[in-house]
């Protein structure tokens, strides 16, 4: 179980995240949504350690630190791996260094992406690098695996696979957090929804109750951000000055 309870995170006075209070089982698939600003890689960051905060963060109730961090694995646009060496160097090194590293499943994430395995990582496109930190992220035989919008730079039909190769090849015991803005895309590959603004949780539920209630994601996440349908409209007429007919 990860539990985060009381987190508050500032940078410089300003409220990044608000006595933030989240219970995350093993075994989910959690979509992490919010404006950008809302704290959704804040919070990714604070679980990790990689931000001083106040409040609570535990993983199977241990602090997490050098002991228990393996458990965890982060895919993030903003890449973790080392640029200058292959593909095929990095199995290596991840397969020396963590003793649940799956081979099977890094080798067929590889060739499902059809990743060079001898290029260094520096000379692949922004959409291979983010593919490449997913295969990582996946591979390295984390618990919980944290997904910061792992899919920019690629195409729709690669990400529509890649949801349907995820989810098949999950275990059980595995659980993905994932932060996106591909609301739609991802409404059918996701079982819970963690809604954030301005670092406060707003909305917490699950695909089941929002069947339940015959509400598809994206109402659900218009209707508790309040959204208002007539803004575009507004703002035109603001801008050119003329009424709406």
């Amino acid at each position: 179980m990860l539990e985060i309870k009381n987190l508050v995170k500032t940078y410089g006075g300003k409220i990044a995240l608000d006595k933030v209070e989240l219970s995350i089982p093993r075994g989910e698939i959690v979509g992490l949504f919010g404006e950008n600003g809302a704290g959704k890689t804040t919070l990714m960051k604070c679980i990790f350690n990689f931000l001083h905060f106040s409040g609570e963060i535990t993983l199977d109730g241990e602090v997490i630190n050098v002991n228990n961090i393996a458990k965890l694995s982060f895919a993030t646009s903003e890449h973790s791996f080392f640029p200058d060496i292959t593909a095929e160097a990095h199995r290596k090194f991840y397969s020396e260094h963590f003793p649940r590293f799956n081979d099977k499943r890094f080798n067929g994430l590889m060739e499902f992406f059809a990743l060079p395995r001898h290029k260094i990582l520096r000379s692949f496109s922004t959409g291979q690098k983010n593919q490449f930190e997913v295969i990582l992220a996946l591979s390295q035989g984390a618990d919980y695996i944290l997904m910061d919008e792992p899919f920019a730079g690629n195409d729709l039909f690669n990400r529509e696979d890649f949801y349907k190769v995820l989810a098949g090849i999950l275990e059980p015991n595995e659980t993905v957090i994932l932060s996106t803005h591909l609301i739609e895309e991802v409404s059918g590959f996701i079982g819970r929804a963690v809604l954030l603004r301005r670092g406060k949780i707003i909305g917490d539920v699950t695909a089941d109750k929002l069947e339940e209630q015959g509400l598809t994601l994206t109402d659900y996440i218009k209707s508790t951000y309040n959204y208002r349908s007539d803004r575009v409209s507004k703002a035109l007429s603001d801008i050119t000055g003329e009424e709406d007919i």
